[in-house]
């Protein structure tokens, strides 16, 4: 599984500058995806900025105060065009960006551009790929609105909703007020396979009310069934109860609020886990390999995993680790 960042796209913008027309005098994103890296280059290169629908309709387009004397201009003045995408996989875009442009009757020359292409008979469709990123691949800016949620574990509180305070969790009244008034985060566009969280089993009536009223869609949701959180806390069972149900599921990827929660759950369960705190996509062999030094008489890669997991994160990933358990 490979990942990038909004930042992780700058930064290949960045190293890529060089690479663009010296001669073009205007961005064009395709939308939705595209007009971010469109955004990102517009605003290195100090060009104006447009979207393909737009550009093509001969609508004209306003500059900021940075641009200078580049004020507004009309569609004919411009040269060269660099119509963007973020990426191209089946080439679908791509294609009709190319017809529509060929359809209209714009003045200026139009080279295509794909930040991330995956090095197969589709890239050529572009005239320049950033960067070749293979699959299976995700993005941060459309992870959850991508259709691998339908297979994928997903966990509630800190991806769909914010995450309770101090005084919401109190495992009581307060408690129960807050999952009944939970503050939305992302609604995702596609159904998702299972739902992952170390809400307590006893909340479930709450935790599908609220799902409903929101409009998340999914086909399970797997609860921690333990007493209270007193003894979940004591048990330190939050990660290790999601690695556990991803570990028996055909999930190809788990998406999880916590970094520390996240590298658990990667080592855990042998699989990727994608952090939205970071964000960071954890893979499992890294720390793995840590791990099992540190079994022996690494200790500089006990104290590593230690901190990554806690105490009690380390003594389970130690008993998954020796017995596959």
């Amino acid at each position: 599984m490979h990942f990038r960042s909004v930042e992780e796209l700058n930064r290949t913008i960045i190293r890529n500058l060089h690479r663009l027309p010296g001669d073009i005098d205007l961005i064009v994103g395709i939308p939705r995806s595209g007009m971010l890296a469109a955004s990102l280059i517009a605003l290195h290169k100090n060009l104006p900025l447009a979207d393909l629908e737009g550009f093509t309709a001969g609508r004209t387009f306003a500059s900021g105060k940075t641009r200078g004397q580049h004020a507004r201009r009309d569609r004919t003045e411009y040269r060269h065009a660099l119509i963007v995408d973020d990426s191209i996989r089946t080439g679908t875009a791509m294609r009709e960006a190319i017809t529509l442009v060929e359809r209209s009757d714009i003045p200026a020359q139009s080279s295509f551009c794909a930040a991330y292409g995956t090095q197969d008979s589709k890239d050529d469709l572009a005239d320049l790929i950033l960067e070749a990123v293979p699959e299976p691949r995700l993005f941060e800016w459309n992870i959850l609105h991508h259709p691998i949620l339908e297979s994928a574990c997903v966990d509630i509180d800190g991806v769909l909703c914010l995450d309770p305070d101090d005084a919401e969790n109190d495992d009581g009244p307060a408690y129960r007020t807050f999952l009944a008034n939970a503050r939305p985060l992302h609604r995702p566009s596609h159904r998702i396979g299972t739902l992952v969280t170390s809400r307590l089993e006893r909340y479930r009536a709450e935790t599908e009310a609220w799902l409903y009223a929101n409009d998340i869609r999914y086909d399970s949701l797997r609860m921690l069934d333990l007493p209270d959180a007193a003894t979940r806390r004591r048990l330190g069972a939050h990660g290790s109860f999601k690695a556990s149900v991803y570990r028996e599921l055909d999930s190809p990827i788990f998406i999880e609020s916590e970094l520390a929660q996240a590298r658990t759950i990667a080592v855990a369960s042998g699989k990727p886990v994608l952090s939205l705190e970071g964000p960071e996509l954890c893979q499992p062999s890294l720390a793995s390999m840590a791990l099992k030094q540190g079994i022996g008489s690494g200790r500089n890669a006990k104290r590593l995993l230690r901190r990554i997991v806690g105490p009690q994160g380390y003594h389970k990933l130690r008993t998954v680790l020796r017995t596959g358990a």
